[in-house]
């Protein structure tokens, strides 16, 4: 497949999460944001490893804990919390710094050399997604902010980890994302319970609207995520995000009747623009460069049992 090809596959992701607000608003309970996390993971990961009848084996039992908590665990509820303790302009905003936190820790993990190229289209990619999705009159939340950070940090440290650990000899992405998903969701569980209590009651739009979150939007959309971490940069993964919220503006104005004024088509246009200078393939290497850069990495980098 050529690199074009996986960059497309893999926008299938963000642009898939972009429809979350939309499902949440029209077809789940309200004020259920860690139920709602429980429901995209746990089951979504029990049915990938149903599917694929495969466990983690020696150092991978802890390392897929670590993925699935960042990546999911930590990053779900997080993402909640920002959202309900900010408008959802703001919380986006926040979350839009994900791609400088990945282009900072690639250089600290991956020996990825921070670009002006990523690092111009990380800061057009937030300030485009900011023009999209702020009002003027947003109210700041300190709590809220904190949380939204975190949870950019804590998505951009699971991106990082997943390309620089790779996966287990026999071991293809579809397993590693049943294996994340199912710890993250374990992760969420006690803490859904001990905050919401029960689970709602649930009809059956309520579950069509769980079931195309944790298939759809999760399983599938993670796998493909994953799967594009492991044969792009991580720094042009994660450009890829701003597809999200541009797909969530789409589906506000097609679906919902919300307006999309000059400024926030300008948004959208940067954004894109943006995202498409992040996938500009990276520049090639000398040999002597190439030796350089993999003795630098043989020093600095622990080898990674696969």
């Amino acid at each position: 497949m050529s690199r074009a090809a996986v960059i497309a596959v893999t926008a299938l992701a963000p642009v898939s999460w972009g429809t979350t607000y939309l499902v949440t608003t029209e077809f789940l309970p309200p004020d259920r944001p860690l139920f709602t996390g429980l429901m995209r993971a746990l089951p979504a990961g029990l049915a990938l490893l149903a599917l694929t009848r495969t466990l983690p084996r020696g150092s991978w039992w802890w390392r897929s804990a670590v993925l699935g908590a960042l990546n999911i665990g930590a990053f779900f509820p997080l993402l909640f919390l920002a959202a309900y303790r900010l408008p959802g302009g703001i919380a986006a905003v926040v979350s839009s710094v994900g791609p400088l936190f990945v282009v900072g820790l690639a250089a600290l993990l991956l020996g990825e050399r921070p670009s002006v190229r990523s690092v111009t289209a990380a800061a057009a990619a937030a300030f485009g997604v900011s023009l999209v999705v702020l009002k003027a009159n947003a109210a700041l939340d300190l709590v809220g902010i904190l949380a939204g950070l975190a949870s950019a940090l804590s998505m951009s440290a699971g991106t990082v980890l997943t390309k620089r650990w790779g996966r287990p000899e026999g071991v293809g992405p579809l397993v590693m994302t049943g294996w994340q998903l199912s710890a993250g969701g374990l992760l969420i569980a006690p803490v859904a319970f001990l905050v919401e209590g029960a689970p709602p009651a649930l009809d059956g739009r309520a579950l069509a609207g769980y079931a195309y979150l944790a298939f759809a939007n999760t399983a599938v959309a993670y796998w493909l995520w994953f799967r594009g971490i492991e044969r792009l940069t991580a720094s042009s993964v994660t450009l890829l995000g701003p597809l999200s919220p541009i797909t969530a503006a789409v589906a506000g104005w097609a679906v919902l009747g919300q307006a999309l004024g000059p400024v926030q088509l300008l948004g959208m246009a940067v954004a894109f623009g943006a995202t498409v200078l992040g996938q500009a393939a990276p520049r090639s290497f000398s040999s002597a460069e190439k030796k350089v850069r993999k003795d630098s990495m043989d020093l600095s980098v622990p080898a990674v049992r696969r």
